[in-house]
């Protein structure tokens, strides 16, 4: 069977899971190499939902061995701390486990939806200490990187497609990971009920032309 040809770098995140490279995340992925020589205590990565933020946290994770504790109280001896969704955690709390980590002469990784500057911060000091902080944006995924997704998620499931799936799918889904791995979830799951291989006609039938296959937004970063 052909297999689509993608020229992609990859490097291992947890698990069987790899973090593919491309040029919507590879500055983001430049920073996470420079580690631990970044020029401050913390770094901040964001970009949309789905866009592969917490992919990114987990390889950062595996490679530094960083806690994703949220509770100062049992942060223990971690001098690496990963915050996903940092946006979204209250002022007092973000601004207590950045100083504990940058007191320790530590490091913190953020992400959130978009550039510190624009969060919602009243806190001089968190404000002062995310503004200090180097900060990299990931962009929606390309066609490339996210037909390498989806190659990846089939294979994941050992489930082999053609090529012509991989580029009707391409065409019709939400681009972001979320939205990649729900339709191979979907598309896995109608096969196995049907007993048919996934085609481009299973494909039509199970989404339709118009499904997009939109996530729920929840938990997605």
């Amino acid at each position: 069977m052909a297999q689509l040809v993608l020229d992609l770098g990859h490097r291992p995140a947890l698990g069987r899971e790899s973090f593919l490279v491309a040029p919507s995340n590879e500055a983001a992925v430049a920073w996470i190499d420079r580690w631990p020589a970044w020029p401050a205590p913390a770094l901040v990565v964001y970009g949309p939902p789905g866009c592969g933020k917490s992919h990114l946290v987990e390889a950062w994770r595996s490679l530094s061995g960083a806690s994703c504790e949220r509770d100062p109280s049992r942060l223990g001896n971690a001098t690496a701390l990963a915050l996903d969704d940092a946006d979204r955690i209250p002022e007092r709390d973000l601004l207590h486990l950045y100083n504990i980590i940058a007191g320790a002469s530590g490091h913190v990784l953020m992400t959130g939806q978009r550039a510190p500057v624009l969060w919602d911060v009243r806190l001089p000091d968190l404000r002062s200490r995310l503004l200090a902080s180097p900060s990299v944006a990931i962009g929606p995924p390309d066609d490339a990187l996210l037909g390498a997704v989806l190659v990846k998620l089939f294979a994941d499931r050992q489930v082999q497609v053609a090529p012509d799936v991989i580029e009707w799918l391409l065409r019709r889904i939400e681009r972001s990971f979320a939205g990649a791995r729900a339709v191979v979830a979907r598309l896995d799951a109608a096969a196995l009920e049907r007993k048919r291989p996934v085609t481009v006609p299973l494909a039509r039938e199970v989404l339709g032309e118009g499904d997009q296959s939109t996530p729920s937004p929840a938990g997605v970063s």
